[in-house]
């Protein structure tokens, strides 16, 4: 390969229907929202999983949106963890508000998981519903202004989250776990080399597995990170506002982690990152092999199984995301590292 792969995020997930949701499940809702469910949009096709996620109106006039999943899925505990993360959140966080959750008490037998071959064909659901925010996915593809407003709502987040308002988050380090051992891995012939990526990469394995040693050092960090922030993690709405959403990742680290984390798919689309790391306050003094440890350890995550089936409940295009971003995130540290590119 001698590009980047393309992802389009607006059609990366597979979800189910409204109608094709256990009756226990609308009846679950029903009672919790206090009102009836009276229509129900297409499910939104972004993100990589398979559970139910879409806007929905109700009998009262509130528009809502709905995600649901079912036990055996990875959605089950991301959105439970969702639905217990995102009340604590200080109010200066610009996150849809958890409007109620529901569960289904009992087994429910459908035919979901069978027909589609993600998941278990019978189980318990889980269902948050949070406030509709009205907004597009920035960064389709990245401008100027668009960069601009999700990096003051980084460095808003930041200020509010130092140090951490929740209790009981692992560092970020412990969230990637031994999956950043992939350089090293492939090094010491334990592991095959990725297909699909640059062809220097063989060349700045060893410094990629140096920098991923100074995890303990440069990734230490008492701020509360969103640590999945991504284009379609957020929103901008009409009055221009960025939001944040699908908070069930959250762990400790530096306060810059999560903006770090996006600049290197925004300088794959023309964004000087370069320049916004020298001027921006979450950047301007942190040592330069800080930043590249953390993007040294995202392309090492990313790495890893690329070429497996996905885990059950997610989409093929999880692993495209994961090749784009192992890509970009090389890439950027190939223009700071000085590394030669020219492959042979």
């Amino acid at each position: 390969m001698t590009r980047a792969p393309e992802v389009d995020y607006f059609a990366t997930s597979s979800r189910p229907g409204w109608e094709s949701l256990p009756p226990s499940l609308h009846e679950a809702l029903a009672v919790a929202l206090g009102t009836q469910v009276t229509s129900v949009a297409t499910p939104v096709s972004t993100g990589f999983t398979g559970g139910f996620a879409a806007r929905a109106e109700l009998a009262d006039g509130r528009r809502v949106f709905i995600k649901a999943a079912q036990e055996g899925l990875h959605a089950y505990q991301a959105y439970q963890r969702e639905a217990e993360v995102v009340p604590q959140l200080p109010e200066a966080i610009r996150a849809p508000a958890i409007i109620t959750t529901a569960h289904t008490p009992h087994l429910d037998v459908t035919s979901y998981g069978k027909d589609r071959g993600e998941g278990p064909t019978g189980g318990r659901w889980f269902a948050v519903v949070s406030e509709w925010v009205e907004g597009r996915m920035p960064g389709a593809p990245w401008t100027a202004e668009d960069f601009g407003v999700v990096t003051a709502a980084c460095e808003g987040m930041a200020e509010v989250l130092r140090p951490s308002p929740l209790d009981g988050l692992r560092p970020f380090a412990e969230l990637v776990g031994d999956d950043i051992a992939v350089p090293a891995q492939i090094l010491a012939g334990e592991r095959e080399m990725p297909v699909g990526l640059q062809g220097w990469l063989p060349r700045v394995l060893p410094e990629l597995a140096e920098l991923v040693e100074l995890v303990p050092e440069a990734l230490a960090g008492d701020s509360a990170a969103h640590s999945d922030l991504r284009p379609d993690n957020m929103l901008i709405d009409n009055a221009g506002v960025c939001w944040t959403i699908d908070w069930n990742w959250l762990t400790l680290g530096p306060r810059w982690i999560d903006w770090v984390g996006l600049l290197p798919i925004t300088q794959h689309q023309g964004i000087d990152t370069f320049t916004a790391i020298a001027r921006s306050p979450l950047t301007a003094d942190v040592p330069k092999d800080h930043l590249d440890c953390l993007v040294a350890v995202v392309a090492a995550y990313m790495m890893k199984n690329t070429e497996a089936p996905p885990p059950p409940g997610c989409t093929p295009a999880l692993r495209q995301h994961q090749r784009l971003h192992a890509w970009t995130f090389l890439d950027w540290l190939a223009v700071r590292r000085g590394w030669p590119t020219v492959e042979v």
